[in-house]
Formats: C-alpha cells, sequence, structure tokens
C-alpha cells in the first residue's frame, strides 16, 4: 500500500497545474456549516477538508483531503444560464457546452461527461449509473462514471448529484482513482452531500 500510495503522490506532483504563487488552501473544520461556491448551498463536512483558492469558474470551489489528484470534490452552485461548468480555455477549437435553465434533470449527466470530455480531452468516459436523488430538499440526480485521461495509468471513478434550484445548476462532483482512494473516500463525501442546505 505504501508503494501504491507514493506512485499516487508522484503522479499528483507531475500532473499538478501550474498556479500562481498566491494561490493556496484553507481549511474547512469539521462540523462546521459553510457556504461553497460563493453560492446558496451549505454543507457541513464530518471531517477536515482542504478548499483550494483556486477557482476552475467563479460559481465554483475544489476541496480535497490528500491532492486533488488523490481526492477532488468539486462544487458548483447558482450556476446561471449560459454559463460553462469549466473554465473554458479553448473556447475557438473546442468550446464548451453551457448550461441552459431549460435543461431536465436527467441533461445534468451528459453535460457533466460533455464538459468533462472536453476539458481533459479524453474520449474514454463511462456513465455507469443514473438516478433520482434529493440535493438540499430540492429534487436530484444522481450518477456515477469513470474515465481515463491520456498519459495517466490511473483509471477514475466519480459521483455526481445536481439539481436546478430557479433555473440555476447546483452540483457536487467527487473524482478520485478507481484504485484505493474513491472507494475510502465517498463515504465521506456522501455525509457532505446529505448535510447540504440552501
Amino acid at each position: 500500500m505504501k508503494k501504491l500510495i507514493a506512485a499516487l503522490l508522484g503522479f499528483a506532483l507531475v500532473t499538478a497545474p501550474v498556479t500562481p504563487a498566491i494561490a493556496g488552501w484553507k481549511l474547512m473544520e469539521q462540523g462546521e456549516s459553510v457556504k461553497v461556491a460563493k453560492g446558496s448551498l451549505y454543507v457541513t463536512p464530518g471531517e477536515d477538508w482542504n478548499r483550494w483558492s483556486v477557482r476552475p469558474i467563479k460559481t465554483s470551489e475544489i476541496w480535497t483531503l490528500d491532492g486533488t489528484s488523490l481526492n477532488e470534490l468539486y462544487f458548483v452552485s447558482n450556476l446561471p444560464s449560459g454559463k460553462t461548468l469549466f473554465r473554458d480555455a479553448n473556447k475557438k477549437e473546442r468550446p464548451l457546452p453551457k448550461f441552459s435553465s431549460s435543461m431536465d434533470l436527467t441533461e445534468i449527466p451528459e453535460f457533466v461527461e460533455s464538459s468533462t470530455r472536453l476539458a481533459l480531452n479524453t474520449s474514454v468516459f463511462n456513465m455507469t449509473s443514473v438516478e433520482p436523488a434529493q440535493l438540499a430538499g430540492h429534487p436530484a440526480v444522481r450518477f456515477t462514471y469513470d474515465y481515463a485521461v491520456e498519459g495517466s495509468p490511473l483509471k477514475r471513478k466519480g459521483m455526481g448529484i445536481g439539481a436546478i434550484v430557479g433555473g440555476q445548476l447546483q452540483l457536487v462532483t467527487f473524482v478520485a482513482p478507481e484504485t484505493y482512494f474513491f472507494e475510502r473516500d465517498l463515504p465521506k463525501v456522501e455525509q457532505i452531500i446529505a448535510s447540504a442546505t440552501m
């Protein structure tokens, strides 16, 4: 297990994005209710997590326990119609899909899939389950998936839950390597989702 963790940490260092020197982390303390992604969604973590100061988009934020390559919890709150799920870095050649307030709940997994495929430039993405759920007392859709990134030996698993409230997207996704980290941390993520209020 020590060799596996060392290999994963080495991979995390290689694949870490280049960020401004001012980028940092803030502790999200166990048992403290916190507003996420500058929106109307609040969660209460069951243990300490780390929030990255870098926001992929204005209405998002990333949490992790051990580093974003090992466990990444992505919150999007109050995403309005016409906006993308991630920063649209290659608008001319590979524009990301835009959220629409007219989407059905069943279209949220497809929106996440197409956004992820384009953002990561991967063709290997499988949606493994889609089912009705609740997020902060609102009708939602829960889905699971797996994917691979070119050049990485690690297969990743993900889980997401999304709702459309007042025409805006509320979304939580969790991604981790299939080996060890996903199964270890999924119950912690489920607890955070269950704590969500608006």
